[in-house]
């Protein structure tokens, strides 16, 4: 899943981003508010970390913008003043949640863990559709209870249906949302991946619609 870093401090933003790839997501940085606010109206992500204080656009104008603009973008605010009002102000403008600098990676990450399941519907960090099971927080796969080995790759796909269940994903958002920019996958790339999987978990899980995407479907037997 793509994820929106906007920090203007450099450090920061890397420390987040490295946290984020490890822990299966793709991150992207913006460096200030015009270009996070373009980003976050213009392209597809499951979530943003906004930092207050950035330069030429500050953090909590970028919410209101996307707010207004009816995006219903996920979002955690980030800022380094401890003051009541300005959180107050943050949630008024339409933060999901609210963490203070400094802050532990660990937080960081089981918070949007906690957002990006409530977006979803879903209650647990463990995700179930018949044999399959996603335990998010060891970022492993089990079929009937046998643990599965899948690659970076093949988690961040399986990851994504599930958060999606019910809906057709097209191969172009899964492209998104599974690869890095700077990587340039084969037209057949997700055909070949879903593949792979399927031959690993059984063929029942993964649906294909032609002409329109994959899902895993709510009523998965």
């Amino acid at each position: 899943m793509r994820i929106l870093i906007v920090e203007d401090e450099r450090k920061i933003a890397d420390l987040i981003a490295d946290v984020l790839t490890s822990e299966g997501f793709i991150p992207e940085i913006a460096s200030d508010g015009e270009e996070g606010w373009f980003l976050g109206s213009t392209e597809n992500y499951a979530a943003a970390i906004l930092d207050i204080g950035l330069p030429k656009r500050d953090g909590l104008s970028v919410l209101r913008n996307w707010r207004e603009e009816g995006l219903e973008l996920p979002v955690i605010l980030l800022t380094a003043r401890a003051n009541w009002n300005e959180r107050v102000e943050g949630i008024d403008a339409g933060a999901d949640d609210y963490l203070g600098k400094p802050f532990q990676m660990e937080e960081l990450v089981s918070r949007l863990r906690a957002l990006l399941r409530r977006s979803s519907g879903q209650k647990t960090t463990t995700l179930e559709a018949g044999p399959l099971r996603l335990d998010l927080r060891q970022m492993r796969v089990s079929v009937d209870g046998r643990p599965l080995k899948v690659t970076p790759l093949e988690y961040r796909l399986l990851n994504y249906l599930m958060h999606h269940r019910g809906d057709v994903i097209s191969q172009e958002e899964l492209v998104q949302n599974v690869y890095y920019r700077d990587q340039e996958p084969d037209s057949n790339a997700i055909e070949v991946l879903v593949g792979r999987l399927r031959r690993k978990i059984g063929g029942g899980v993964i649906e294909t619609r032609r002409g329109f995407g994959y899902l895993i479907a709510e009523d998965t037997p």
